[in-house]
C-alpha cells in the first residue's frame, strides 16, 4: 500500500507540509447544497403571490366574505412571527437542514391539498401549513448559509435572495395565464405550485442524510449560549428595518397594480409593472449582498435604496402615468433592501448561532411591525379615495426605516452587546 500523506505539523514552521484538497464527493455535495438553498428561496413566496392574481375566483367558489379576505391577507405577517419564533427551538432539536426540509415538506402539502379544499377554513389552515414551512426556512436559510458557507456569505445570500425574488416574479406573472391553459380552475393554477416544492424536497433530502445532523450537537461545539438578544441595540434596530421594510414591499405587492389602474393605465400593463418591481430584485439580488459584505458597514446602501424609494413614491403620487416604467423601477430598487437586510443579519454575528438568534428576532419582530401597515394603507385611500395619503405615509416611513437601518448597518456584532451586565463586569 502507498504511504498515507504526512499530515503532522512541521516542529520548525508548524505549517502542515501539504493542504488536504476537497474531494471530489466533497465538492458536488456543496454544488447540491447550493442548488438546495436556491429551489427552497424560489418557494418562498409563490404560496401568497401565486394567489393574488386568483383571489376573485377563489373567493366565488369558496364563498369567502371579504372580511375573511382581509384575513388571508394578513395571515402571511402573523405566520411568518409566530412560526419564525418556533423555527430555533426546532432547530436546536433536529438541526436547521431537518427543519427546513421538513418546512419544503409543508409547502408542497400545504400548496397541494389546498387547491382541493371545499371550504374557506381549510382553505386558511391549509394555506398556514404552507406558510409555516416558509416561514422556518426564512428563519434558518440565512443560519445554515452561515454555518456551512462561512466563507461565502455574500455570494450565497446573493443567490438566496435573487432565488427569492425569481421566485415571487415567475408566480405573479404566470398565474393567470398557467391557470388559463389548464382549463381556467383555479385549483389546477394554485396546485401546480406544489410541483415547486417537492423539487426542493427531493433536493433537501439528500443533503439531509449527507450531513446527518443531531440538533444541538451539529456543528455546535463552539455554539454561544443563548444571547439576552434584547439587550441588543443592533438586534432591536435589524428589527426595525427589516419590519418597515416589509411594511413597503407588502403594500407593492398588493396595491401597485391599483394604483397604476386608477390613473388610467390598463390592467395588462398594470401587471407588467407589477412584475418590473419583482423582476428588477433579481439581478439587485446577486450582486447586492456581495458589495455590502466587502464594506464595513452597509449605511451607504441603506441611504440609497430608501432615496430610491422616497423618488418612486413621489412620482406615483404626482404623476403615476408620466413615467410609470421609471417608477415601478424606482420602487422595486426601494424594496431590494430585503437582500440587504438578509446580507446584515448574516454579518452582525460571529457564529451560526448568533445568527440564528439575530435571524428570528428580526424576521418575527420585523413581521409583527408589517402587519398594520397595509391595513393602514387601505384604510387610508378607502377614506380619502385617492393615493396621494398613502405614498406620503409610505414616503414617511422611509425616514424611520433608514435611520434604523444606519443603526443596523454600523460594523458591530450582536454577542457583544447582547450579553449580561455581570458578565460584562468581567470582561
Amino acid at each position: 500500500m502507498p504511504p498515507a500523506a504526512d499530515t503532522t505539523a512541521s516542529p520548525r514552521t508548524g505549517a502542515r507540509p501539504q493542504t488536504e484538497r476537497p474531494s471530489a464527493p466533497a465538492k458536488y455535495l456543496g454544488v447540491l447544497f447550493a442548488v438546495a438553498i436556491a429551489a427552497a428561496a424560489v418557494n418562498l413566496r409563490p404560496v401568497v403571490t401565486s394567489l393574488g392574481p386568483l383571489l376573485d375566483p377563489v373567493r366565488a367558489d369558496l364563498g369567502m366574505s371579504s372580511t375573511l379576505a382581509g384575513l388571508l391577507a394578513a395571515v402571511p405577517s402573523l405566520c411568518f412571527a409566530l412560526f419564525g419564533f418556533l423555527a430555533p427551538a426546532a432547530a436546536r432539536r433536529i438541526g436547521p437542514i431537518a427543519v427546513i426540509t421538513a418546512g419544503m415538506g409543508a409547502i408542497t402539502a400545504g400548496v397541494l391539498a389546498r387547491s382541493f379544499a371545499g371550504g374557506t377554513a381549510v382553505f386558511l389552515l391549509l394555506t398556514a401549513l404552507a406558510l409555516a414551512g416558509v416561514a422556518v426556512s426564512n428563519v434558518l436559510l440565512p443560519v445554515v448559509i452561515k454555518r456551512y458557507f462561512p466563507e461565502k456569505v455574500g455570494p450565497m445570500i446573493g443567490l438566496y435572495s435573487m432565488a427569492l425574488s425569481a421566485g415571487t416574479a415567475l408566480a405573479a406573472l404566470v398565474s393567470v395565464p398557467l391557470t388559463s391553459a389548464l382549463g381556467g380552475d383555479w385549483r389546477y393554477g394554485l396546485g401546480v405550485w406544489a410541483g415547486l416544492g417537492a423539487l426542493a424536497l427531493v433536493l433537501w433530502l439528500p443533503v439531509l442524510i449527507a450531513k446527518r445532523e443531531r440538533g444541538e450537537r451539529a456543528g455546535s461545539a463552539g455554539a454561544p449560549a443563548k444571547l439576552p438578544i434584547t439587550r441588543s441595540r443592533t438586534a432591536w434596530a435589524m428589527a426595525g428595518y427589516f419590519g418597515l421594510q416589509a411594511t413597503g414591499a407588502y403594500v407593492v405587492m398588493g396595491f401597485l397594480s391599483k394604483i397604476f389602474q386608477d390613473s388610467g393605465i390598463d390592467k395588462g400593463t398594470s401587471g407588467a409593472l407589477l412584475a418590473v418591481t419583482m423582476v428588477i430584485g433579481v439581478p439587485v439580488s446577486f450582486v447586492l449582498p456581495n458589495l455590502a459584505a466587502r464594506r464595513g458597514d452597509q449605511r451607504l446602501f441603506v441611504v440609497v435604496l430608501a432615496s430610491f424609494g422616497i423618488a418612486g413614491y413621489a412620482g406615483l403620487a404626482f404623476a403615476p402615468a408620466g413615467a410609470p416604467w421609471v417608477w415601478a423601477v424606482l420602487v422595486g430598487l426601494s424594496n431590494c433592501a430585503f437582500p440587504l437586510v438578509l446580507t446584515m443579519i448574516g454579518l452582525r454575528a460571529r457564529t451560526a448561532g448568533g445568527v440564528a438568534q439575530l435571524s428570528v428576532f428580526a424576521q418575527g419582530v420585523g413581521y409583527l411591525i408589517s402587519i398594520p401597515g397595509p391595513i393602514l394603507v387601505g384604510w387610508i385611500y378607502q377614506a380619502t379615495g385617492r393615493w396621494y395619503g398613502p405614498l406620503g405615509f409610505l414616503a414617511l416611513l422611509l425616514v424611520p426605516q433608514m435611520l434604523f437601518g444606519l443603526r443596523a448597518a454600523r460594523a458591530r456584532h450582536i454577542e457583544d452587546e447582547a450579553v449580561h451586565p455581570a458578565e460584562r463586569v468581567k470582561a
